[in-house]
């Protein structure tokens, strides 16, 4: 049997376009893009078209995108560094939700530490926050909204242009971030749009390569740099750029708009695999609604099984699929996001969560539907 990958939440193969791009960077265009000769120039053509290109696609401009490590360096750097440049201004009140990835909850946590106060947003049953409980929440000293577009572990996507329009309106000073990782190229992106004054990119969730990605900054809003040294990046992101990383991100962020006018095909993946698994295991229950979340995830659980065990079961037959987020599954215990969710144990223990890419094809689902179905049965039968 075939090789069937359904964790591209996870990380996605980085497509050939994006592996040629930062091979031949690596081995052509290896000069320092801080260097004044014709080598160092060839180098920071490269930053300066990946740049145009992500600005394109967010309709910004480009001297508002800086290249970073990744999600985790975005979601820390804007959250920190905006803090930072506004700490002895108005107050120590930030504002986010109980379903953010541990790149967010763990600065969080930290700025706790630090003396700041921290509102932690619940949700409904379908992994949506409610915007009136945000507005009751909002206060003189608060300073920063932090807000994942969707989220990582069931798809589920925020009312992010109504909370950028409510904030826009009610205070101007707060600072809103998104965390838009698991959104890029999968939802069209307009950060000046809905109102985003702070958005986190990866390229390795839109078949890019690990260890790249980028933040939008909004003009005229003022963020500290957590690094200090050179002057690279506008003097905001000291360091040697990785040319060869963000050549290969620009390659692959030019396939967006193709990606996009696919995913009511991604859609039917969705739908085909939920269908064929509730023929055969009818008591499976979807976390989450899927009507409320992009079509590239799907959150389901198997009461009575452990996720873990079905996990490493499909995996000796070449399907791929997750527990929950790859950042902290080697930790144990209950994912976060499903608990916010108020699932009850036997639906904590037994979620998997299965995210598919612009790739995946019908026979596909239909293989791996039938496996799963399978191992669950097989699995039930041996309680």
């Amino acid at each position: 049997m075939a090789e069937i990958y359904l964790d591209n939440s996870a990380t996605t193969k980085i497509i050939p376009q994006a592996a040629d791009a930062m091979a031949e960077a690596g081995s052509l265009v290896y000069g320092n893009p801080s260097s004044l000769h014709g080598k160092g120039l060839e180098a920071e053509k490269l930053l300066k078209g990946t740049r145009e290109i992500l600005a394109g696609n967010l309709s910004c401009t480009p001297e508002e995108i800086f290249f970073t490590s990744g999600g985790t360096e975005s979601n820390n750097w804007a959250i920190l560094g905006s803090l930072h440049r506004r700490r002895r201004r108005r107050g120590k009140h930030v504002i986010t939700t109980k379903i953010e990835h541990p790149s967010v909850l763990k600065v969080c946590q930290y700025l706790e530490e630090e003396g700041y106060q921290v509102t932690y947003l619940g949700t409904d049953s379908t992994g949506i926050i409610d915007l009136e409980e945000l507005k009751e929440n909002l206060r003189e000293d608060t300073v920063l909204v932090s807000v994942m577009y969707v989220n990582n572990e069931t798809g589920a996507i925020q009312p992010v242009e109504e909370i950028g329009r409510f904030l826009k309106e009610a205070r101007r000073d707060i600072v809103f971030h998104v965390d838009a990782v698991q959104a890029f190229g999968k939802i069209p992106l307009n950060p000046a749009k809905a109102g985003i004054d702070l958005l986190s990119l990866s390229a390795h969730k839109i078949h890019g390569p690990k260890g790249v990605g980028a933040l939008f900054i909004r003009k005229g809003v003022a963020v500290d740099s957590l690094l200090r040294g050179g002057e690279q990046e506008n003097g905001m992101r000291p360091g040697t750029e990785n040319v060869p990383g963000i050549a290969a991100f620009g390659a692959a962020v030019k396939f967006i708009p193709k990606w996009l006018e696919e995913s009511s095909r991604v859609y039917s993946l969705k739908e085909q695999l939920i269908k064929l698994l509730r023929k055969r295991v009818p008591e499976m229950v979807v976390n989450g609604s899927p009507d409320r979340a992009i079509p590239y995830i799907v959150n389901l659980s198997f009461p009575g099984i452990k996720g873990e065990v079905l996990v490493h079961y499909l995996e000796q037959y070449g399907i791929y699929v997750s527990t929950g987020s790859a950042c902290h599954s080697r930790s144990g215990g209950s994912s976060h996001v499903l608990t916010a969710l108020g699932l009850d144990k036997e639906r904590l223990e037994g979620a998997i969560r299965v995210s598919f890419s612009y790739f995946n094809r019908p026979e596909e689902i239909e293989q791996a539907a039938g496996k799963i179905a399978d191992a669950v049965i097989d699995l039930q039968s041996l309680r």
